[in-house]
């Protein structure tokens, strides 16, 4: 099933709790970046618990781009979070993680834009999905890379029926060629949030892949 999936990146509580009230509107998933200064030169909004009343309501992901994300697992299962996705750049042992997030809900791998497929060490079997991304992860509002879409055929040609998230860049063109890639599940933060009708945006997006499915 393919998914066009809100993206939030933000420094302060009220612009996200904004985003989420205008998303939850005509999404079903909200994909929450984090940052802690550490794997990229910015940081984020990195408590978790103001999103506990909105996890009733909400599938919320949170796609941690930070030192160790393990240590970020618990608090935000405790939050309702329900999907988990840790960068492998800055992750000590990949088995350890897999195994926990397991535990408390589904669970991906991410690699950034330079990151080779071959840095994910645990065998895809063990994971719910792969993101890639398709900008350097740490800020929102990047161009496309499309050469990283290579990186989602060689996960599609393992023949393991991987989900695939890609992440960075989608706008209605970009969708195109990374569904077409083989990606199932779509990730848009400027595109839906920077207009003045994040819900006309988001329908754009699927109505993209709906043409590509048709």
């Amino acid at each position: 099933m393919l998914e066009v999936i809100p993206g939030i990146l933000e420094k302060d509580w009220l612009e996200i709790e904004k985003k989420i009230n205008l998303a939850k509107q005509f999404a079903k998933s909200i994909h929450i970046d984090i940052i802690d200064g550490k794997f990229a030169p910015n940081t984020t909004f990195l408590d978790p618990k103001p999103f506990a009343k909105y996890c009733k309501e909400i599938d919320f992901e949170v796609h941690m781009m930070v030192e160790e994300p393990i240590d970020y697992l618990e608090s935000f299962a405790d939050a309702g979070f329900k999907r988990f996705i840790g960068h492998v750049e800055k992750m000590s042992d990949q088995v350890e993680f897999v195994a926990t997030a397991q535990i408390l809900g589904e669970v991906g791998l991410a690699i950034d834009g330079t990151t080779s497929v071959d840095e994910i060490k645990v065998p895809l079997a063990d994971l719910d999905f792969v993101t890639i991304m398709t900008v350097k992860a740490g800020f929102s509002g990047q161009e496309f890379l499309k050469e990283c879409l290579k990186k989602v055929e060689i996960l599609c040609s393992t023949k393991n029926d991987i989900m695939i998230e890609v992440d960075g860049g989608i706008n209605d063109k970009t969708i195109v060629d990374a569904s077409k890639s083989g990606a199932t599940r779509f990730v848009a933060t400027s595109f839906v949030f920077g207009s003045q009708d994040p819900q006309k945006q988001y329908e754009l997006l699927t109505s993209c892949l709906q043409k590509v499915g048709s």
